[in-house]
Order: C-alpha cells, then structure tokens, then sequence
C-alpha cells in the first residue's frame, strides 16, 4: 500500500521563502503555483480535498451566510459543507486508510483518523480546552497543543511544535494511516500581526522550517513520500482597509438593533451583507425578488476604492464576491464609534462574528480583550496573484496551481 503525508502549511509563501533563502523543504527543490482562489484556509484544503473548485465544492470562503434562518457561520466543521467526492476514495476502497489532523471542515468526514480543535464554550463566557479526536486519544495525547496557542493574542509559531511531536508519536507506533493530511499553522501569526518584513518573520520560518524536517524525517522512516504545500502566501498590509457593511449600512441596506447602545446586526430586516474575510468578501442580498436593491447594492460595493473586483456568483449560496486591490483588505465592521460595538468584538468569537477578525491576534485595553484596532493588522492574503511554495517527491507534472496538484495527488494515489 502507498503511503503519503501531505503537509499543508499556513502561509507558506513562495516569495517568503525565497527572501529567506530557503531553496529547498526536508531536502526537496521549492516551487511555486498559484493557490485557488479564494486564497484561504477553508477554500484551500476542500480542493485540496477534492480536486475541485469552489463553484463545485461549494466553500468559497471561511464561513458562509445562511439564508434560511438568517445566520452566519464562520469556521463550521462539519464536513458536510464540503461537496464532491475526495480525492482519497478509490484508494479507501482498496483498504487505503486516510488520517486527516488539524483541517478545517473535518468533523464527520469519511476518513480512519481525525483530530481537530474542539473547545467547549461555557455559558458564562469561558472556554474548556479540548480536542477531537477519531478514534478517541488516537495521538495518545488529550490536547497536544494549547488552544489559546492556536489562535487569538497569545497564539504563537511554537503551536505546531506540539502538533509536530504528536504526529511523529503517532507515526513511531507503526500502524499510522497510510494517507495522512497534516495542517501547520506556525507561519500564520506573526506574518498577520507584522506583515512579511518584520524581524519575528525571520524566527517564524526557521520554526516552519525545522518543524517540517522534523514531521518529514520521522514520516520517511516509516516509508512515507512527501507533499508539501502551503495554502496561501501573505502580503502586506500597504494602503487603507475597506468596511463594506459600514458603506451598507449607511445607505439603509444593512439593518442594526441598538441594544443598551450597541448596536448588533437585524439579518431579518437588512438587505444586503457582505462576509468579509481577508481579502476576499461574499456579499448576500436578502431580498433577492428586489432587482433594485441587488443592483444597488453592487453599484455600491464595485465603486468603493480599496475593490478592485465585484462578480456575480453562487458559491456558498452568496450573490457577489468582492475582492481586494493588493494591499488592503476587507473588516467586517458595521459600526462607527467603538461604544456601538457588539460585546463580542472584543472577545475571540471566530464561530459567531459574521466576519473574520484578524484584530484578534492583538490584546485590546486589558488583557481579557481582543483588540478592535484594525491598523495594527500588517499582513493579509486571500488574492491570487501571490504564489504559494510546494515540494514532493512524488512524480508529479509540475501544478499550475491548487487544483493541479489535488488532482496529481488523487491520480497517483488511483495508479
């Protein structure tokens, strides 16, 4: 039976590594292709998955807007959400047994091994460190990194050590699956909090670095071959950041409830939002019989400066996606004072915030707050013009990009 380790690496940038002088990953040559697009963590690992684009597997972002019961949803697991057959299938049918650790979108996929992070949120606010995980202990560890590691102001580049030591635990028993996918999320931090030129960059991918060699050393041992990826490469931060929903909600299209002088969002009686997510934003109309509103609404969103596209689609159930000139980035941000804002804008909510919130990477005015303050935010991604870093030892044609090498991964796992 083949055995293959595919390591998807967060923001693991071909320019990022050639500044670095990093020519080579656990001994193989550094390429570059062009990720899919959207270039985000969802959007990437279901055609990673599957071989497909976002029109056919269905995730065009990291979350999505429900029309029928009017809500938004970032970062759901439910591997439902990701449609098409995988990759892997023909190879499960043949005895093939398939191990997915730390993707996105993973929980009920039809695989041997999950492991993915899976807190519990109190009511009172707090929340119980955990970690799901098939079959239960599979990595015989109950939580093998500190999920106030793994995202949020205290997250930092030595989470992936502990996902590293795991996996090569799991790998020296013997019995590991012989597909496994691996996610390292070390280069994520500070290449968001800092942008590409900071000195903590540096550090950042000698970690990525070494914790790759080290996960890839221990896979070869057991007879693994390699694919190495990442799924997007950051860029800086260099002009101003775009509020779709501010713009919205000013021309009365994006409807608010003030409650004791916040102000949170009405779904019911707005009429368009836009889920704005790094580079990239699904706008949904609400009203969709309403041809004037809809047309109005990209009229208003095409014109804004920092836009560089609008294009109908319906991905993820959504009406237009926006995205982004290079340097600048969309908030999801309705409000206009800081004492109108929601009580969750300063707490890390990732699951409830119709938006994703890079500004959660930063301490706010205490330390038991996130940050509201989008300037601090110096690097995002979600364009396709910046190319991502590969390498394997598999005998693959070189990709042009994401879907390419998917398709290269699931024909030499059918062959």
């Amino acid at each position: 039976m083949k055995k293959l380790l595919v390591m998807d690496v967060a923001a693991l940038g071909a320019g990022l590594l050639r500044a670095h002088g990093v020519s080579q990953l656990a001994g193989l040559p550094v390429h570059a292709m062009r990720p899919c697009g959207p270039a985000v963590t969802c959007t990437v690992q279901a055609t990673l998955r599957t071989g497909c684009l976002p029109q056919e597997h269905g995730i065009g972002a990291n979350g999505s807007f429900f029309r029928e019961t009017f809500q938004s949803s970032f970062w759901n697991q439910s591997a439902n959400l990701v449609k098409g057959p995988r990759i892997w299938e023909s190879f499960r049918r043949r005895a093939g047994r398939v191990g997915l650790y730390f993707f996105q979108q993973s929980l009920g996929e039809q695989a041997d091994e999950i492991v993915s992070p899976a807190p519990i949120h109190t009511h009172g606010g707090g929340m119980v460190m955990a970690t799901y995980q098939k079959p239960t202990c599979v990595l015989g560890v109950e939580n093998p990194v500190k999920l106030w590691r793994y995202w949020g102001p205290l997250a930092s580049p030595k989470v992936g050590r502990g996902i590293v030591s795991a996996l090569i635990a799991r790998l020296s028993r013997g019995d590991a699956p012989e597909l496994m996918f691996a996610y390292l999320p070390t280069l994520d931090y500070e290449l968001q909090r800092f942008g590409t030129h900071h000195p903590n960059v540096a550090a950042s991918v000698c970690e990525a670095v070494e914790q790759i060699e080290r996960l890839a050393g221990a896979a070869r041992r057991q007879g693994y071959a390699l694919a190495i990826l990442g799924d997007y490469a950051i860029t800086d931060v260099s002009g101003s950041v775009c509020f779709p929903n501010r713009v919205l909600r000013r021309a009365g299209l994006f409807a608010t409830r003030a409650i004791r002088g916040r102000l949170y969002p009405d779904f019911y009686q707005s009429e368009a939002v836009a889920l704005c997510d790094h580079q990239t934003a699904l706008v949904y109309c609400l009203k969709p019989w309403d041809t004037a509103s809809r047309r109005r609404t990209a009229d208003l969103l095409a014109a804004l400066p920092e836009v560089d596209s609008l294009r109908e689609t319906d991905v993820a159930g959504a009406d237009y996606e926006l995205t982004a000139k290079p340097g600048h980035w969309f908030a999801y941000p309705w409000w206009e004072h800081a004492r109108e804002a929601p009580d969750y804008a300063t707490h890390v909510d990732i699951h409830n915030k119709p938006g994703f919130d890079p500004c959660e990477l930063f301490f706010g005015r205490t330390p038991f707050q996130c940050s509201t303050d989008v300037s601090r935010v110096r690097g995002t991604h979600g364009r396709t013009d910046a190319p991502v870093a590969y390498a394997s030892d598999l005998p693959l044609p070189l990709p042009e990009d994401t879907e390419a090498f998917a398709r290269a991964l699931g024909a030499w796992l059918e062959a």
